[in-house]
This record gives C-alpha cells, sequence and structure tokens, in this order.
C-alpha cells in the first residue's frame, strides 16, 4: 500500500499527479465510470501504486457527491471488476473515508502491480447520442500513469518497470550483504545454486547428508509442486473444503496475508521475482483450520486489516 506519508499529502494536494488521480464522482451503477475507475486502478498499480481521491473535483475542491455507496462498495466486486477486464485477481487496494478540508471524501490506496496488467478486455459503455460505445480502453492495451493522465504505455513506461526490478534486486543484494557482515564470529557462509540437481545427473550438486538437527537444513523448492495455488486457487480450495458452510472471496484472503504476514512466511508463500506469489496445500489447510476454529475469523482479518494491523 502506499505508506501513510502519501495519504497525508492526499490531504492537501491541490492538482493531480502520477501517484494522485482526482474522481468528481464514481458511480457504482454505471458502466461509464466502471470503465474509467479500472483504467486509472490498473495505470497506477502497473506505476507503482497510488491514490484515487472520489469527490474530489479537478481543481481539487469537494464535489459533494454522495460517498455513501463508494464506501459500502465490496471489494470483491472491484476485484472481479479488475479481472474481468485484465484477466488478474488484483486484490491490492483498499477503500477508506478521508478527511479533506473538512469534506469527506473516499480514499482507494492501490498498491504496485507484482507484474504490469494488460487488459485482456476492451472497455466500453454507451454515451448518450453517440452512434457507437465510447472506448476507454482496447483490448491488449498496457496503461501507465504520465504525470496526471492513464495513458497506453511507451517504450520508457517499460525501462522503467525494468529499473525498478533492478533496484529491488539491489535491495536485496543489499540486505543479504549485511547479514554476512553482521554474522558472529565463527560462521561460515556457504553460496548454493537455486535448485539442486538430481543426485544421478552428471553435474549434480555435491551435498553431505548428515543427522545433525543442528546442522543447516537446505532443500529443493520445486514451486509448482510446493506451492501450487495463486490467491485465485486458494480462494476456490477453502470454499470447497468449507463446503457451503462460508464464502470467502479474494478480498478476504487478501486481508489474512497482510494482518498475519503470510507472504513472509517461507511454509505459506513463495514469491516469485517476475509473476504474483504462489502459496501451499498448508496455506489453504491452515486457513479451514483458523475458520472451524473461530466461524468469525476472516471478519475479524477483514476488520484488522481496516485498523492497520500488519503482520
Amino acid at each position: 500500500m502506499p505508506p501513510p506519508k502519501d495519504l497525508a499529502r492526499a490531504k492537501a494536494a491541490k492538482r493531480e499527479t502520477k501517484r494522485l488521480e482526482f474522481k468528481e464522482q464514481f458511480d457504482v451503477k454505471g458502466d461509464r465510470d466502471w470503465c474509467e475507475i479500472i483504467k486509472d486502478i490498473v495505470a497506477i498499480a502497473n506505476s507503482g501504486g497510488g491514490l484515487i481521491l472520489i469527490g474530489v473535483r479537478n481543481d481539487g475542491s469537494a464535489s459533494g457527491a454522495d460517498l455513501t455507496e463508494v464506501l459500502k462498495l465490496d471489494p470483491a466486486k472491484l476485484t472481479d471488476k479488475i479481472f474481468s477486464y485484465t484477466g488478474e485477481q488484483f486484490a491490492e487496494f483498499e477503500m477508506e473515508p478521508l478527511k479533506r478540508g473538512g469534506k469527506m471524501v473516499a480514499a482507494l490506496r492501490i498498491s504496485e502491480a507484482a507484474i504490469p496488467m494488460v487488459f485482456t478486455s476492451a472497455g466500453t459503455y454507451p454515451e448518450p447520442g453517440a452512434k457507437k460505445p465510447v472506448k476507454a480502453f482496447a483490448r491488449g492495451a498496457l496503461y501507465f500513469r504520465h504525470g496526471a493522465k492513464s495513458e497506453p504505455a511507451t517504450s520508457n513506461d517499460l525501462r522503467l518497470v525494468i529499473e525498478r526490478e533492478i533496484r529491488k534486486d539491489r535491495r536485496s543484494i543489499t540486505r543479504n550483504m549485511r547479514k554476512v557482515v553482521e554474522a558472529p564470529r565463527g560462521a561460515h557462509v556457504q553460496v548454493l545454486p537455486g535448485d539442486v540437481k538430481e543426485s544421478s545427473a552428471p553435474n549434480a550438486t555435491a551435498i553431505r547428508l548428515t543427522d545433525d538437527p543442528s546442522a543447516p537444513a537446505y532443500r529443493r523448492i520445486q514451486v509448482d509442486d510446493d506451492y501450487p495455488h495463486r490467491q485465485t486457487e486458494v480462494v476456490a480450495q477453502v470454499n470447497q473444503r468449507l463446503a457451503g458452510k462460508a464464502s470467502v472471496n479474494s478480498h478476504d484472503i487478501f486481508c489474512v496475508r497482510r494482518v498475519y504476514g503470510i507472504d513472509n512466511d517461507d511454509q505459506y508463500c513463495h514469491r516469485l521475482k517476475f509473476s504474483t506469489p504462489q502459496y501451499s496445500e498448508a496455506f489453504v489447510g491452515w486457513l479451514v483450520a483458523q475458520h472451524k476454529a473461530d466461524s468469525s475469523f476472516f471478519h475479524k482479518a477483514r476488520a484488522d486489516f481496516r485498523a492497520g494491523k500488519r503482520g
């Protein structure tokens, strides 16, 4: 999510930026407003994350729009709308009320997309007096923020995406170097390849087997076997195992991930460099067990997430 300082700046911002979009209103029953907000959500997520303030005119003044239905909007419906146009179960967002100049507005906080989202369906809506539907975005289009506008991608946008990934890699290397520097005296540093070859292969990795429980452990990670589920499949598996006793959606799982720090737990999650995280059978089993122990588990996770609790 955009950090709290971004939300604080948004309270006083007078103009739109790359990370901030104003919407005078949002009719949750109107095709036009849905297409336009989906375009901006995708562009902002592709550009590194940001905010959409609903109930604010382009000049920064409050529009006075009725935000009751907007603030009541089920996040699962927004996730489903994004999926219908991109094929991605993107749920890295949060809607919350925000006081701005003494007036209430709705703030939609959007995180960075793990990989840039491409529109798999065109966004069209009817316009009174128009002979044919208006097209907000085309099928196959990739959108980014250019200043205060959401526009089709340029080669520079793709360069910036690559540079963001390089910066992440550098931070990861720096963290690993810090671990080496701060290792206690007498510690041994071992560098192993990303996978261990089968023992029968001529280029098998040389390792020593031991029954010493204090020895460092290393295992080969087979992502699709050890972490077979993306968030979409986690939702389906949990609902199947609960057998109608409850129904969860992508936003429920997203809240649990954030509140309990699931994405940082190797037992439950494996984060891929150029794709969305994948989750283990153990995570699905844990979710089902938590609900069986407390039928309000998912409801509490949503409440904890809204309250700012993070694992």
